[in-house]
């Protein structure tokens, strides 16, 4: 995502929070997590089986069989670690958790907790994860069904699928001003209370 996209999101957000008191805030992430621990545990473990059949089957000294042990361990590894970036070894169910840490860790980070009447918004996306999530702040809780906000998460997932992230993420951000022009209209004394930018992590 380059400057003029970020600018067309940016610009985006200061419009849909013109018509609203609540705050919204885009973070992207490259990834949630780098996972690299699944694949160096698989390759150590598969490592640990080498010698049994060497030792089973063939009269091969210990020293040699320790060698043989150690080359297979860094070819499983350098092997796994590059089969398994991004998280392939990893549950589905795992990434979805972690990416969801890290969308509470910014939501806090940003200051979406601050907001004067506790209306932030947070539009989290996960691109390794293939994540989204919008979280909202207690003002706003309770206030919108979980339907709604899923509906605008899950078109912003088929218009990142469809290699159309600015799109989506622009028209996520219209469509949250929307809801939060509904439930937190804008007031007179109203200001902008956090940066426009989008944040790429």
């Amino acid at each position: 995502m380059d400057e003029q996209d970020r600018n067309a999101i940016a610009e985006a957000v200061r419009q849909a929070e013109g018509v609203t008191a609540g705050e919204i805030v885009v973070v992207i992430d490259h990834a949630a997590a780098s996972y690299r621990t699944v694949p160096v545990v698989m390759a150590l473990t598969l490592a640990l089986f080498v010698p049994w059949p060497l030792l089973a089957m063939t009269a091969t000294s210990a020293p040699r069989i320790f060698l043989i042990q150690l080359i297979c361990a860094v070819l499983l590894l350098g092997t796994l670690l590059w089969y398994g970036r991004g998280g392939r070894f990893v549950p589905g169910f795992i990434k979805r958790r972690r990416a969801h840490e890290v969308a509470l860790r910014e939501f806090t980070a940003r200051g979406l907790t601050r907001t004067r009447q506790r209306t932030g918004v947070l539009l989290y996306v996960a691109l390794q994860e293939r994540y989204a999530e919008i979280l909202v702040d207690t003002g706003l809780d309770g206030k919108v069904d979980q339907a709604v906000w899923d509906g605008i998460v899950e078109a912003t997932l088929t218009s990142a699928r469809e290699d159309r992230l600015r799109d989506g993420l622009i028209e996520a951000v219209r469509a949250v001003g929307a809801v939060l022009a509904n439930h937190a209209p804008r007031s007179a004394d109203d200001g902008d209370e956090l940066p426009n930018n989008v944040v790429i992590l």
